[in-house]
């Protein structure tokens, strides 16, 4: 039977027939493979900020052919590193002029966009690797989810503490009962390091011109239109509802990582979620907030609690870093962001961002701990980079990504739930049927679950 190497490639990521060696640590190795007609080709939107490190990851793992950006300042800057990739302001036009010669697409744009480009791409039997949080709406996620399947794609998300051998050693010790059961996760961070909850509420009244360089309304994509004003482009975003996901969607993909892997939560859907926070105005997010979240059993592992704390509270005229209660960290002094999973025997403790680093508490009760026999695949080198030899691995047929959308899409619902919580805006717990993604018992909350998106635009 004859067949391109394009048709090629998809059967075997489809099949999940591995041509090189099943184990997935050479695997990844083996996609460094210099020649061209061996390496996928990579569309990268989004060249700026992480889009900058993404594309250039891909780069050393693949052939990067196409570039999308609506900034024509980064679009150019970045073509100077790949001056055979064509150039693009608008992803559309991408796919419809470049669709037959590209294996694979980056997503590394504002949140509001990562649907519509990932989905796009799915649907055109493209591998997809798409920063975090994966998507805007937790019905966005479910649909990415769906679809990969669907159509057998490669998927990742871009968590790169996913691929540090210290979270995947995390994971074993508290799956191999270091701990004992846990009952309990509580997860915190720095942010939002960006401006929200002003005092004004409405939308800036301000309409201003829109940088020469900067293609607005292919930047708004399937958010609703509004006129270009600075707080809104190029980091700001993040803060606001149409556009971000605010501190939980930055960063809870990244700092709830570990306990949700370890503690096997994408075997199910959280049961109920409700949220406390500063002022909720309809533009932007809050100033600071907490978010508790219900889980059923999985297998021996009992139900278990899981908490999100951000920003600073208000209290007695100061402002206070919104912490997990301080008899939880057995005197240690908490950092910025981390983790911590509270077991019956002790606690987990992870003072950074991404779970590669780890303590049991109290420490005196752990001095002859020892880290359990390997049971997940080691990697070596930047992490970062790792995630994308993961998934040109598996592109070419190999073992998915440990961040693939069947596990990375469960992991952001669950984040942006708390977003959901958060925005309707009520003291009681919302009910949450995962089968069926629904709220059940505040129905006017099930708006926040998806948008209709603007003209030309669609899943």
């Amino acid at each position: 039977m004859s067949t391109n190497r394009r048709d090629f490639l998809k059967y075997t990521a489809a099949t999940g027939m591995g041509y090189w060696v099943a184990n997935r640590k050479t695997w990844a190795d083996d996609v460094n493979n210099k020649s061209p007609n061996e390496r996928v080709n990579v569309a990268c939107v989004g060249c700026g900020g992480k889009g900058d490190s993404d594309s250039s990851q891909c780069g050393e793992v693949a052939n990067v052919v196409a570039l999308c950006d609506t900034d024509d300042g980064q679009l150019q800057r970045k073509g100077h590193q790949f001056p055979n990739a064509r150039k693009f302001n608008d992803f559309r036009k991408m796919f419809d002029e470049m669709g037959k010669e590209i294996d694979g697409v980056t997503v590394s744009i504002a949140d509001h966009n990562h649907a519509v480009v990932a989905m796009m791409a799915i649907k055109n039997g493209k591998g997809v690797y798409c920063q975090k949080p994966l998507t805007h709406y937790v019905g966005e996620a479910r649909k990415l989810r769906e679809a990969a399947n669907q159509y057998k794609v490669a998927t990742q998300m871009g968590n790169q503490g996913t691929a540090t051998n210290g979270l995947r050693e995390g994971v074993e010790a508290i799956q191999a009962g270091a701990i004992g059961a846990v009952k309990e996760m509580h997860v915190w961070t720095n942010r939002p390091i960006w401006p929200q909850a002003p005092k004004i509420l409405d939308r800036p009244m301000r309409v201003e011109d829109v940088p020469e360089n900067l293609h607005w309304d292919e930047w708004i994509g399937p958010a609703p239109f509004r006129p270009y004003n600075h707080l809104y482009q190029p980091f700001t975003w993040r803060g606001w509802w149409d556009f971000g996901t605010g501190a939980l969607g930055d960063m809870g993909c990244h700092t709830a990582n570990l306990p949700f892997m370890a503690l096997r939560l994408q075997e199910v859907f959280p049961t109920s979620v409700k949220a406390e926070s500063g002022i909720v105005n309809p533009e932007t997010y809050p100033s600071w907030a907490t978010a508790e979240y219900e889980f059923p059993a999985r297998g021996d592992m009992p139900p278990v609690k899981a908490f999100w704390y951000e920003g600073q509270k208000e209290v007695e005229g100061r402002r206070v870093k919104n912490l997990p209660p301080a008899e939880l960290f057995h005197g240690e002094q908490p950092p910025g962001s981390g983790s911590l999973m509270v077991g019956e025997k002790g606690v987990l403790y992870s003072p950074d961002d991404y779970g590669a680093n780890w303590v049991l508490l109290p420490q005196g009760n752990f001095a002859d701990f020892k880290k359990p026999e390997p049971r997940l695949p080691r990697t070596e080198g930047d992490n970062d980079t790792w995630m994308k030899r993961e998934w040109v691995g598996a592109i070419k047929g190999g073992p998915p990504g440990m961040s693939n959308f069947n596990y990375s899409a469960k992991l952001t619902e669950f984040i942006l739930l708390g977003n959901v919580a958060i925005r309707a805006g009520v003291q009681h717990p919302l009910e949450w049927d995962g089968e069926n993604m629904k709220v059940t018992n505040w129905p006017e909350a099930n708006a926040f679950l998806m948008r209709e998106y603007r003209k030309g635009y669609s899943l």
